[in-house]
């Protein structure tokens, strides 16, 4: 029987993005013949990975335009690597419409892979491109045979609009065989991870530090937020209670959130894709063993119901942002090492790859007949 060939594409320069290397080298792993195919938007940093990769050069200079040159040429690419083997991977709905193309034009199955809800982000809310979106996805989706997507209250939202049962294949990382001693850090340190965007709670963190004594603000990530949040922090003369950390390999970042002493993940409202979401430094901090201030989002007030792994901000006020940050501190990370364990056994990615293996193995049955027609 011939073997099994995944293209996977996004609209990413594939350097960060720990979902889709995740996803790859479980099916790599797993006897798929793997090849990703991403962009050079945004960089295009040395990677090594045991599977083929590329990217799509990109001469545009707004994103805009960059999303149809991306599409246009992910096309091209996906037309000439394809065949009647091919199960084709879209990751997120900037890469959808090349794929669902070429699938339809060659009877091949697609699994799209929706790690948000792309239409309802915060930084397309009202723009023309929204729109553009919107009719994309209501075009496409409810044609789609195999989806997946990042948490379940996505997969609800999914389901209500167009009727598709997506599987929820959460963004956990492997498990940490925990072993290390929690350091006594002196001064405490509170850890933001994850891109430097709007409605991630930060400026109103960075405000929070007025409040809170021996504690240093760490943030890892980079983003189109970055040189107003450290114009912010030279405003409030909080230099010495806030570093920025800038963009750090998957690697790094594991070692840096295993010394933090409070994680947050205090995202606001900034429409449903955030709403609905299950940020990635949730799961990141669980498997690291450290506790969280989080959002009343319907997620993480759903994990902080399962496990007791931290609090829940009454809103994002700094003073309630640093009150919260303090329940932590005075409880001590070490306290909440028997409920973060319980948590990292379940919400690992090890449970969550059976569930990918499954859809990929439904996809393969899907153009199996006509490959044995012909073996």
């Amino acid at each position: 029987m011939t073997q099994k060939k995944i293209l996977t594409s996004a609209f990413s320069n594939l350097y960060t993005d720990q979902r889709i290397e995740k996803v790859c080298k479980t099916l790599h792993d797993n006897g798929y013949e793997i090849e990703l195919i991403g962009n050079n938007w945004g960089g295009e940093e040395e990677m090594s990975r045991p599977y083929p990769f590329s990217r799509i050069n990109l001469i545009s200079k707004t994103l805009k335009t960059a999303y149809f040159e991306f599409n246009w040429k992910l096309y091209q690419e996906l037309k000439k690597k394809a065949d009647e083997n091919t199960i084709l991977l879209a990751n997120d709905l900037d890469a959808l419409l090349p794929n669902y193309l070429l699938a339809k034009k060659l009877n091949i199955p697609l699994v799209f892979d929706s790690h948000e809800i792309f239409s309802e982000m915060p930084a397309i809310q009202g723009k023309m491109s929204q729109k553009l979106w919107r009719y994309l996805q209501n075009k496409i989706v409810p044609n789609l045979k195999f989806m997946i997507t990042a948490s379940g209250s996505y997969a609800q939202w999914f389901q209500k609009k167009y009727g598709i049962e997506a599987v929820v294949v959460q963004n956990a990382p492997r498990k940490i065989d925990f072993k290390i001693e929690i350091p006594e850090n002196n001064p405490k340190i509170l850890l933001y991870q994850g891109a430097i965007n709007p409605f991630r709670g930060m400026d109103k963190a960075i405000l929070a530090m007025h409040h809170l004594e021996n504690v240093v603000f760490k943030i890892a990530g980079d983003g189109p937020k970055k040189k107003e949040y450290e114009d912010l922090v030279i405003k409030e003369n909080l230099q010495d209670k806030v570093q920025f950390l800038g963009k750090l390999l998957p690697e790094e970042l594991r070692e840096i959130t295993l010394t933090a002493d409070v994680g947050m993940s205090i995202e606001e409202n900034g429409g449903e894709s955030y709403e609905f979401s299950l940020p990635n430094k949730v799961l990141d901090c669980i498997q690291a063993r450290v506790p969280l201030i989080l959002s009343p989002l319907p997620e993480m007030i759903a994990i902080k119901n399962q496990f007791d792994i931290g609090v829940i901000v009454e809103n994002h006020q700094p003073e309630n942002i640093a009150k919260a940050v303090n329940l932590i501190l005075n409880k001590g990370r070490k306290n909440y090492q028997t409920e973060l364990e319980k948590a990292s056994e379940i919400l690992c990615w090890e449970n969550e790859e059976v569930k990918l293996l499954q859809v990929f193995e439904r996809a393969s049955k899907l153009f199996k007949p006509l490959r044995d027609l012909k073996d």
